[in-house]
């Protein structure tokens, strides 16, 4: 594949946009995440209190992902973006002036969800531009905007010495300001956008078996990787001490192996088929969590996280990679759902590693269950790639064999 064949094949404005938008939309989402060590430290929250305080924006997320779906297939991407962008100033604003308290923060965190949301508009809006042999690597470089996650778990916690935890949500304003100015000027719906269709007949992808397995991966790929995004900072300032800003760093080099190895999980998924590289990720996430349950030293910790975070953002793109072949038509109401089920257990993991650490003692209990999960989907995919075949999966087999004789 050619870099020149892809950007003639769709429309690179639109695919930058819905980059920016992702990425702007996904700093905002997990800044209760990215500032959790101080908001814990200022409220007295306990370790269960603090994972669901910072999952409690990425249930939002989910939530607002199944609405934000249908939107987008009903009205358009663009169009819903743009609502969007509007409705998370209002949450910004309140945390910046008026939140004070653990209830307050839990409405606020629900509400940053639409920033979470994003998802399903992002990748529709690109997805759609760009023919099948190039899905991958479009849905991995808009998929990309992963990487605000990186931003603010660098930036937040700085700024926060400087400026308090309130005062980094009223910064925020800029750059979504900035990008509600920019997205209308670069996005453009594609004229491959289907019409619109009567509410029931979106809802008719829910009794597909497939839109369920393919909830079941992207809950372990995304859920795993914006639940320990959203998570990690604590972790690390609890379990190895580290101080506040330190305790960032180290997240944002995990959190950043995860957002810029997406769009390499796309293009290899394209190169060799999305089924072949999950079941190869998922390998290696089970193998990885486990190892990052153990609580081995902290060099030990951090290279781990770091290869398991690449793991799941690479999947991240390979299931994306599948999604468009069995669901062309119904792109952004699928992108949705899986977008919530994704959602729904990146909620779940840092919840889970609050309790258990609670009932334990230990963190190690949250990450061993992480890796069961990742190995049960490896099993799964085992029994499932020839059904797929048979049904729709394309072989890419011949692919390589040309691109090697190339």
């Amino acid at each position: 594949m050619h870099l020149r064949d892809f950007v003639r094949s769709g429309h690179p404005q639109t695919l930058f946009s819905a980059f920016l938008y992702f990425d702007i939309s996904f700093m905002v989402w997990v800044l209760i995440g990215a500032l959790g060590v101080y908001i814990a430290r200022d409220l007295g929250l306990s370790a269960s209190q603090k994972g669901v305080l910072v999952a409690i924006p990425i249930l939002g997320g989910s939530l607002f992902r199944i609405v934000m779906g249908l939107l987008t297939d009903r009205i358009g991407p663009k169009k819903t973006g743009i609502m969007a962008q509007l409705v998370v100033l209002l949450p910004l604003v309140w945390g910046w002036r008026f939140a004070h308290d653990l209830p307050q923060l839990m409405i606020l965190g629900l509400l940053l969800g639409v920033a979470g949301a994003s998802f399903a508009v992002a990748l529709p809006l690109a997805s759609r531009w760009y023919p099948p042999q190039h899905q991958g690597l479009a849905m991995g470089i808009a998929g990309a905007g992963n990487s605000g996650t990186v931003l603010a778990a660098l930036l937040a916690p700085r700024l926060a010495e400087v400026l308090g935890w309130h005062g980094v949500f009223g910064l925020a304003l800029i750059p979504v300001i900035l990008t509600c100015v920019v997205f209308p000027l670069l996005a453009k719906d594609s004229p491959a956008q289907p019409p619109a269709k009567p509410w029931s007949s979106y809802f008719s992808v829910l009794q597909e078996a497939d839109t369920w397995w393919f909830n079941g991966l992207y809950s372990v790929t995304f859920g795993g990787f914006v639940g320990l995004a959203s998570f990690l900072a604590i972790f690390y300032y609890d379990q190895y001490g580290l101080s506040k800003v330190m305790a960032g760093n180290f997240t944002a080099l995990c959190v950043f192996a995860g957002s810029m190895f997406r769009p390499l999980g796309g293009y290899l998924a394209d190169r060799f088929g999305g089924l072949r590289m999950l079941k190869l990720l998922f390998s290696a996430i089970s193998v990885l969590m486990v190892g990052v349950g153990l609580l081995p030293p902290l060099p030990l910790v951090t290279v781990l996280l770091f290869l398991g975070m690449s793991c799941l953002g690479m999947g991240n793109g390979a299931v994306f990679q599948l999604v468009p072949q069995r669901f062309r038509q119904e792109i952004g109401v699928v992108t949705g759902v899986v977008g919530a089920a994704g959602g729904l257990g990146g909620f779940l993991l840092p919840s889970f590693l609050g309790i258990f650490k609670d009932l334990t003692g230990s963190y190690g209990t949250g990450f061993f269950l992480l890796a069961g999960m990742a190995g049960y989907c490896l099993l799964a995919l085992r029994g499932l790639g020839r059904e797929w075949r048979g049904r729709w999966l394309q072989d890419f087999t011949p692919t390589v064999v040309q691109a090697q004789a190339d």
